[in-house]
């Protein structure tokens, strides 16, 4: 039964009883209350129908002069007589315990209908738990998915990007050899014209000194031996344009691989942090029947893994073709720098030990440079990680700082209490030793920048004596290239 004021609860969809035409007893009525209804008062604003204007009187019960049809309700006939009513005709048309059933069922129907109403509530909110967490269950296994498919888009974009800054280097070092290789075919020039030069002159003496002697043979040799050295250069620079040709090609393939995977990782990310309340998110009917795939996860993989197949194959051979470069480069001028020797064994032994000595000043520069570069970024990721464990400090102190908030005897040095001070200790401890690392590496980068000073301040030096060997020294023969430029490195 609901109250009055209190709203309507839902009911199943069944047809309602017809009410019986029975009404209880008079003298049941007060216990009936009693045993189903408590008592409630009604709020103030609650105001009652107004009476009717025929109204009952109050009937006396008296069982021993009831007649035979009223015996059972307890009311005599007397009493019956005595009631006077404005109408003409008898208003009441059934007996108390017609009106005393119908209560009761109603009573009954009404339990009835409330226990269908909380049994379909109880249902229905069950129901109602069992889909959501299915689809929450179901949503977690998509994020899931895409998480994993993000991981497999971020292992095939680090190989990508590893062979991708693979070939770069390799075709700027390609590159780099190939001007290398250019100057020092060009630097051979400047060889052979002194050497023709200097058999003209040859030619030139007069009597007995216009011989064929060893000199002049040395010549002829040194200008057999500069345009051998020509003719395998210009082989292998012809090799080398073709070269960078095929790793620009690779280079284009991993771009363009690499930026498909980006694309795609940009789309599955949003897709990952993508909620149920984000903006943006609309209805698409029919989506789930569209099936754009054209690979599947091996193909997927394959293509890309073919792509750096190729680029590791195409890199090889240009590592392999820049080594014989650089064997060739060193071949030629040692070769030309051999004959030289033969026709000036004097000045060439001084001019190619300083050239050596200033070819191994460039080599420590360029060791002392690289590692300059290396400490610099070393300093650069010590500072990163100290501002990176910061917030590792502030949140470990914030969480045991509030837990010494905590009211009366709830502050316990319990197990999370001394984790949480062990690990305000360990970051402050790792703060500190990466503090002093990032000092240590400050004062390596200091003395590293003292030691480069010193070397370039001794390849000048070297540079100037080769000139001072050749230009003021050597006469004729001045003009012949230095290691450095046969080498390609000037």
């Amino acid at each position: 039964m609901e109250l009055t004021g209190s709203p309507l609860t839902a009911t199943y969809a069944r047809p309602r009883s017809t009410p019986t035409k029975f009404l209880p007893a008079i003298s049941t009525m007060a216990s009936s209350y009693k045993n189903h209804f408590p008592y409630h008062p009604l709020p103030q604003r609650f105001s009652l129908p107004p009476l009717p204007s025929t109204s009952y009187k109050t009937a006396a019960i008296n069982p021993s002069l009831a007649p035979s049809s009223t015996l059972s309700q307890g009311l005599t006939p007397s009493k019956m007589n005595d009631f006077v009513s404005n109408r003409t005709t008898p208003f009441t048309q059934y007996t108390p315990d017609d009106w005393y059933r119908s209560n009761l069922t109603n009573y009954k129907e009404s339990e009835t209908s409330r226990r269908n109403a909380e049994r379909l509530r109880v249902d229905t909110s069950r129901m109602i738990q069992d889909k959501y967490q299915q689809t929450k269950k179901t949503q977690a296994e998509s994020t899931k998915s895409l998480g994993e498919r993000l991981n497999d888009i971020e292992f095939w974009k680090s190989e990508l990007c590893h062979e991708l800054d693979e070939m770069i280097g390799e075709t700027n070092a390609l590159t780099d050899v190939k001007k290398r290789l250019e100057r020092a075919l060009a630097e051979t020039e400047a060889p052979l014209q002194v050497s023709q030069e200097c058999l003209l002159h040859r030619k030139k003496r007069m009597g007995i000194d216009l011989v064929r002697d060893d000199v002049e043979k040395q010549l002829y040799t040194e200008v057999d031996v500069i345009r051998s050295c020509q003719k395998r250069m210009q082989q292998y620079l012809d090799k080398a344009k073709d070269q960078l040709v095929s790793n620009r090609v690779a280079q284009h393939e991993l771009e363009k691989d690499l930026a498909n995977k980006q694309a795609a990782h940009r789309i599955d990310s949003k897709c990952y942090h993508l909620r149920n309340t984000s903006d943006g998110i609309s209805y698409y009917r029919g989506v789930e029947r569209v099936d754009a795939t054209i690979s599947v996860p091996e193909s997927w993989a394959k293509f890309t893994d073919n792509n750096i197949l190729c680029s590791q194959g195409e890199r090889a051979a240009s590592t392999k073709l820049r080594d014989n470069i650089e064997n060739l480069l060193v071949v030629t001028a040692n070769e030309m720098r051999y004959q030289f020797n033969a026709v000036n064994v004097a000045f060439t032994n001084c001019i190619a030990e300083t050239a050596d000595a200033k070819s191994k000043i460039q080599a420590h520069l360029v060791k002392t440079l690289q590692e300059i570069f290396q400490i610099e970024m070393n300093i650069e990721a010590m500072q990163k990680a100290i501002r990176d464990i910061g917030p590792l400090l502030k949140g470990a102190q914030t969480r045991l700082d509030e837990c010494t908030q905590r009211p009366n005897m709830e502050p316990c040095q319990d197990t999370a209490h001394l984790c949480l001070v062990n690990e305000v200790h360990e970051i402050d401890e790792t703060i500190q030793s990466l503090q002093q690392r990032l000092r240590d590496a400050e004062d390596t980068l200091e003395v590293l920048f003292r030691g480069k000073s010193v070397l370039e301040h001794d390849l000048v030096i070297k540079a100037n004596s080769l000139f001072i060997d050749q230009e003021k020294c050597m006469g004729m023969r001045k003009t012949f290239s230095r290691t450095v430029r046969l080498l390609g490195y000037v």
